[in-house]
């Protein structure tokens, strides 16, 4: 039986805009805080373009080195028009080194389908193609190689392991020029607001040494480095 997701006391949209004027670093010391210190992907996931930004629901995609190609493309429609709004595709692709597994029809099948951005633990293709789409897209590689006879999708919306990270269907993921992050669900708001306030001590703190506070003295202050 598939277990019922936590509501959040905001929209989808309004967390997702929140958790997007934050940083991975701010969420990451929360999460460290909380006692959760493996909850990025592998740092080899990074955006196609440094100031790319994106926060998300996850919605989980798993596929494997296949040359198998009968039905294929039928599977991967039925996974896109699967794609709720505000998801963010995190696609786990068991270490392939070989295959794009997102390129410019895929963002275009995507974004119609309100999705905010895809982390890919694999490649890309048609790479200005989808730059020209402003769709957020971390990956690993660029590859001009198609999936067709090298790759296959295998499942969706199930739990995913990428490096050391399981992320679940209803994750929340956020992804800036420092990588990835998964944030459990039943957790996402808790963490948001704790992140928000070190938002808001970081302006302090800068404030300290701008104003040519000594380090020490701004630690005495409750500040930190």
């Amino acid at each position: 039986m598939e277990k019922k997701q936590k509501a959040f006391p905001i929209s989808d949209a309004a967390l997702c805009e929140r958790y997007e004027k934050v940083t991975t670093p701010m969420v990451n010391d929360v999460l460290r805080a909380m006692g959760l210190i493996c909850q990025t992907l592998p740092e080899t996931i990074m955006p196609l373009k440094n100031e790319m930004k994106v926060a998300g629901i996850a919605f989980c995609i798993r596929g494997e080195r296949s040359a198998k190609q009968e039905g294929e493309m039928e599977e991967r429609a039925k996974m896109l028009e699967a794609i709720g709004e505000n998801t963010v595709c995190v696609w786990a692709t068991g270490g392939d080194s070989s295959a794009a597994q997102w390129g410019e029809i895929m963002t275009m099948a995507a974004k119609a389908r309100g999705c905010r951005g895809a982390m890919v633990d694999g490649g890309v293709r048609d790479t200005n193609r989808v730059l020209e789409q402003h769709f957020p897209v971390f990956c690993r590689y660029r590859s001009s190689n198609g999936m067709l006879g090298r790759f296959r999708l295998t499942g969706y919306q199930i739990p995913i392991t990428i490096g050391n990270v399981t992320v679940h269907p209803g994750d929340i993921m956020l992804g800036d020029i420092d990588g990835c992050i998964c944030i459990p669900r039943d957790i996402a708001y808790e963490v948001l607001l704790e992140a928000e306030q070190i938002r808001r001590n970081e302006t302090e703190i800068k404030n300290m040494v701008e104003g040519g506070m000594r380090p020490t003295k701004v630690v005495e202050n409750g500040g930190y480095f």
